[in-house]
């Protein structure tokens, strides 16, 4: 079961705004990477489910987060099925993000009140996953689509809630024009968690790293 509910994981996505995310086979690699974003001042976190036995990892990861880093909010991401959705849901994720929209992850998610957040790549797919109820949609893959996209979705659509994830950067330039086009919250992968980052250890950079981005983007928040 959840440990958040939806509406916490919405407000907390509306406010901080950014969402790490990765994968990692070794559990204990995968707990100094959520310490790491958890000292940078990150409450959200997404575990990717891409790798044999992801589901054990991120079961470790539920119980570290609850016991030893309270306010820690984690999803799994990359699900395409509700079978998975389901299963992920029963060991405590509080979110669900998936590549694709899919009605059967809609309708096993709202039966249990857990945020879903469907990969969409048109307008059409956003109004039906919102007709379904989906509070925050993920625009995948971002680097295709870009800012301009979401500007000209906002415009039909102004109250379309967009997490952009792929392209997302935590660069100045690159988080601005996100920012600046609408979106909600960006999903941010290896371009904050990235592979040198997790062999040569350097989790206090991850966390500087972290503690940075996050304030540029309260920054760029509050100077739109």
């Amino acid at each position: 079961m959840a440990f958040y509910t939806r509406h916490q994981v919405i407000t907390e996505m509306q406010t901080s705004s950014m969402v790490p995310l990765f994968y990692n086979s070794d559990i204990e690699v995968s707990k100094k990477i959520v310490k790491a974003c958890y000292d940078g001042g990150a409450r959200l976190l997404e575990f990717t489910h891409r790798g044999d036995f992801a589901h054990e990892v991120f079961r470790e990861l539920i119980g570290y987060s609850i016991k030893s880093l309270p306010g820690m909010i984690i999803g799994v991401g990359s699900v395409t099925d509700a079978a998975t959705a389901s299963y992920y849901m029963m060991n405590g994720a509080n979110f669900i993000v998936t590549p694709v929209f899919r009605e059967d992850i809609a309708i096993v998610c709202n039966r249990r009140k857990i945020l879903w957040s469907p990969g969409c790549g048109s307008l059409t797919e956003i109004a039906r996953a919102e007709e379904l109820g989906a509070e925050i949609v993920k625009l995948f893959p971002g680097n295709i689509y870009g800012p301009q996209f979401v500007k000209a979705i906002k415009g039909p659509q102004p109250w379309t809630s967009i997490m952009p994830t792929g392209g997302v950067t935590t660069e100045e330039k690159n988080l601005k024009s996100w920012f600046d086009a609408g979106v909600t919250c960006v999903g941010l992968g290896s371009q904050l968690i990235s592979k040198e980052v997790v062999q040569n250890k350097a989790y206090d950079t991850l966390t500087d790293t972290v503690k940075k981005t996050l304030a540029l983007i309260q920054t760029l928040k509050q100077n739109q």
